[in-house]
């Protein structure tokens, strides 16, 4: 009787088996998997870019030029012969750094004005905040482009400038999940047991504070790739020949009549980076 018994626990732990993995599959959302996917291969190229291309991307063949998109030629070829395609790959580097910057300064800034504003209170907060409304009120275009005219051009200097305008966003998010987890049992159990402050907030504040920061981080850094982009097209980036996104859309507008690959599909890449990103930013929102 208890062979029999043994014998049929495979059976029926075999299907409890199947429904559970049946579960996981359905769990895995294909449009977060493909903005992974878009994310990783741009990194990729950013990185690596001799594995996805041949081609120099500064110098072209003028006998080439303005060529359609082809098999020799994915993304066309622009008006002085240069494979697009080409351009386009080497520009990541440029693209996510400069977003890098950006995300970092408006991470690491926002997020210690955020924390002291909600850790400390009173006149601290009061001015730390009256800051960040004067950031908020002007238009992070144009307090980029003010910014820009005190450092200077190119492709740093335009990442700081994207930076600091978005220093408000991570300093007021911040303080609220501060000021929430502060109100927290455990946090008032750990004041009460007599840690000082710096330790409550290493050790309780800022691990359960930080994951919306991260997710606001992942929004941003889209954000800031289509700031950078947009600060190229006009000319307030890095200057030509090098191959930045917002740059190579500048560069083919005059031809979009006759040549519209040349703004495009750099312009598609920028909109799927971007839009990666922010569906990566909800998942982490809904997740934390």
């Amino acid at each position: 009787m208890s062979a029999t018994a043994v014998e049929t626990r495979p059976s029926s732990s075999a299907p409890q088996f199947a429904t559970d993995g049946r579960r996981r599959l359905r769990g895995i959302r294909p449009g977060l998997v493909l903005a992974w996917l878009v994310i990783a291969v741009v990194l990729a190229w950013a990185v690596v870019p001799w594995l996805f291309t041949g081609q120099d991307p500064i110098s072209g063949v003028p006998a080439e030029k303005l060529q359609a998109p082809s098999l020799a030629h994915l993304f066309g070829t622009d008006a002085i012969g240069r494979d697009l395609f080409t351009r386009v790959v080497y520009g990541a580097v440029h693209s996510l750094s400069g977003a890098l910057v950006a995300v970092t300064v408006g991470l690491v800034v926002g997020t210690l004005l955020g924390v002291l504003a909600g850790s400390l209170g009173g006149v601290v907060d009061a001015i730390v905040m009256r800051i960040v409304d004067v950031l908020l009120s002007i238009p992070g275009l144009l307090l980029a482009l003010s910014i820009i005219i005190l450092l200077g051009f190119g492709t740093v200097n335009a990442a700081i400038a994207v930076g600091v305008g978005s220093i408000a966003a991570f300093a007021r998010l911040s303080r609220s999940e501060v000021v929430r987890v502060r109100q927290s049992d455990y946090v008032e159990a750990a004041f009460g047991s007599g840690a000082r402050l710096h330790t409550v907030l290493f050790r309780h504040v800022l691990p359960n504070s930080l994951t919306a920061v991260i997710g606001l981080a992942a929004l941003q850094f889209g954000a800031a790739i289509l700031a950078i982009s947009t600060l190229g097209f006009l000319g307030y980036g890095a200057p030509p020949p090098t191959p930045e996104w917002g740059l190579l859309i500048a560069e083919g507008r005059n031809y979009v009549a006759t040549s519209w690959w040349l703004t495009v599909l750099p312009g598609l890449v920028v909109v799927a980076v971007v839009l990666s990103a922010n569906r990566i930013s909800h998942a982490l929102g809904r997740n934390r």
